[in-house]
């Protein structure tokens, strides 16, 4: 009798696992419709370097941590990780432990077994951000920083091999489940970074079976998260469905000072995550495209960009009739930095001599910042003084920058330093020879304005301008090899601190990060003393010191920050826009009956 009471024990917890699991799936009928505004480049964690690849990459991989969906500040809540890290030997030493029973998606890599997400997969995975042969672009996140892990790195660029084998003492697997992290010099930003989309779980079975030549994988995304990639046509189009495997979560934010949140946790709260079985993303360059589309409800989430905006906005608010549609809006200044880069390695714009930085000066006093926020944006950007944006530790509402909206002082700057006009009325490089600026921008109207709006700076100067319009990858991919001369360049947080925009200047993240391949050693120096201060008033001090070595020596004119207007349909609920997370998808629902 005991024996068979174990029996209708054992089939009762089975039944019921299995029935809670079918209820938790996500409802294949509720699909969501989304648009980019560019085209992706790829889903490779450690290689993709665009908002657009982010989204997915950040729907099927998951990070150690994660940030809490309504909490504002962003903060940091463990995802894969059972706690947040124990922080140990003064800051050096991050002992991390997962969640048991976390587990890949299915895929042929794992020979048709089920694969558990292990300590050894982030392991790797941090590895492979410094491994020559993948070549990533967020190698900087961690360079310098794991003990023994630049060493390794150094061997594989002379050997042509990285050796995933050999131990790291700067990564230190303790057990299946458990692993430390041994820094050089304590690093603040540690647990933001272990947020960050870079450092998402990648299995080495899936790089071994579907990686290219160097070990990319952009093409075949293998993660633990809750969406699978199911169908991609490159730039066109892309199709999320839920991964039926994930664990799933249970919606409890907790409400804060906004007066949206009561309405968002009382739509969502004890709700089993995620709600939506499909996410269809299309690629829709163009403005008037994607408003119509929205209009038609053809789409359901949009990003309303500055050029649509009067179509929508009055004064920053929803226009009436839209909120008479039920139509809603949410807002936020966009933890961003827009900056105008020149290329330091370019022989026209480059380097520290005087009368190139005169050049540089002059081009970054003659363009009228709050005439382009007017003009290409409808006035959705607020202009910038200071390299770090509002909303992020280290931000100086404050600081008033010594570069100004100055044309004629501009066009005496270059007189005094030999940028003589010809007969022509064009400006010549000192040695006589001519002078023309190539200014490169999307492919699309709002690059078109852009360039524009760059024509007629340049013609207030006397220099000849060239427009060069590239596709949205293209242009990503020729400003890692320093081949841009000079673009505007956004900016996104990755993670809500200060050094997140200060390492854009450091001349080692050329080719990474620092997309104008600026080396300032004067520069270069404070980053360095800065990245082992906590924030506060000694890290402000570097802060505004680096600040004026790059209005001294103008590798980039600052200059604004956007708003993101995200417009939902009446039938969205649970939506708000998150300044660091942005497949927001994963945390909203969509209701059928008003749709």
């Amino acid at each position: 009798m005991h024996f068979l009471a174990k029996i209708f024990h054992s089939l009762l917890v089975v039944l019921m696992v299995l029935g809670s699991s079918v209820a938790h799936a996500a409802d294949p009928d509720k699909v969501l419709r989304y648009v980019f505004t560019a085209a992706e480049t790829g889903f490779d964690p450690a290689v993709a370097h665009d908002l657009y690849s982010s989204q997915v990459i950040r729907s099927v991989y998951e990070t150690l941590y994660a940030y809490d969906y309504l909490a504002r500040p962003a903060r940091l809540v463990p995802s894969t990780a059972e706690a947040l890290p124990v922080i140990s030997n003064n800051g050096k030493t991050y002992t991390i432990t997962l969640k048991k029973g976390i587990y890949f998606a299915d895929d042929p890599a794992f020979g048709n077994r089920k694969r558990e997400l292990t300590a050894s997969d982030y392991i790797y995975s941090l590895k492979r951000l410094v491994d020559p042969r993948v070549r990533s672009t967020w190698g900087w996140l961690i360079e310098g920083k794991v003990a023994g892990l630049d060493e390794l790195a150094k061997q594989a660029a002379r050997t042509g091999r990285f050796d995933y084998r050999k131990p790291v003492r700067g990564l230190e697997w303790v057990n299946r489940y458990t692993f430390k992290i041994h820094l050089n010099r304590p690093d603040h930003n540690l647990a933001h970074i272990l947020a960050h989309y870079p450092t998402s779980a990648v299995a080495q079975e899936v790089v071994e079976k579907y990686g290219d030549s160097n070990g990319q994988i952009m093409a075949h995304p293998v993660g633990t998260g809750p969406y699978l990639l199911a169908e991609w046509q490159r730039g066109s189009k892309m199709v999320l469905k839920a991964n039926p495997g994930y664990r799933g979560f249970i919606w409890d934010f907790k409400e804060g000072d906004d007066p949206e949140d009561r309405r968002i946790v009382a739509e969502m709260k004890g709700k089993r995550m995620p709600r939506i079985g499909r996410v269809e993303i299309h690629v829709i360059p163009e403005d008037q495209s994607r408003w119509l589309a929205f209009q038609n409800r053809e789409i359901d989430l949009f990003s309303l960009e500055g050029p649509l905006a009067p179509r929508a906005l009055v004064n920053g608010l929803l226009r009436p009739e839209l909120a008479e549609k039920g139509i809603r809006l949410s807002r936020i200044v966009e933890p961003e930095l827009t900056q105008y880069y020149f290329n330091m390695q370019d022989p026209v714009v480059g380097g520290l001599s005087k009368e190139k930085i005169a050049l540089r000066r002059a081009i970054a006093m003659a363009h009228n910042i709050q005439e382009e926020i007017d003009v290409i944006w409808n006035g959705e950007a607020i202009p910038l003084e200071f390299p770090v944006p509002p909303g992020i530790a280290g931000y100086d509402a404050a600081y008033e920058s010594s570069i100004r909206y100055e044309p004629e002082t501009a066009n005496a700057l270059l007189d005094r330093f030999g940028y003589k006009r010809g007969a022509d009325g064009w400006r010549q490089l000192p040695d006589g020879k001519p002078l023309a600026i190539v200014f490169s921008a999307r492919a699309d109207s709002t690059g078109q304005q852009q360039l524009e709006m760059w024509k007629k700076t340049f013609d207030t100067l006397g220099i000849r301008m060239k427009s060069d319009k590239r596709l949205f990858p293209d242009l990503l991919k020729a400003e890692k090899q320093c081949r841009l001369m000079m673009r505007t360049s956004n900016w996104i947080a990755d993670y809500p601190d200060g050094s997140n925009f200060m390492q854009l200047f450091y001349g080692p993240h050329t080719g990474q990060s620092n997309n104008g391949c600026a080396r300032i050693p004067l520069y270069d120096r404070l980053y360095e003393q800065s990245v082992s201060l906590p924030e506060g008033s000694r890290r402000d001090i570097l802060y505004h010191k680096m600040a004026r070595v790059l209005e001294v020596y103008a590798p980039v004119r600052i200059a604004y920050a956007r708003y993101r207007n995200m417009l939902l349909q009446p039938y969205v609920i649970g939506y708000k826009k998150h300044p660091v997370m942005h497949n927001e998808w994963v945390y909203i629902d969509i209701d059928d009956e008003k749709r």
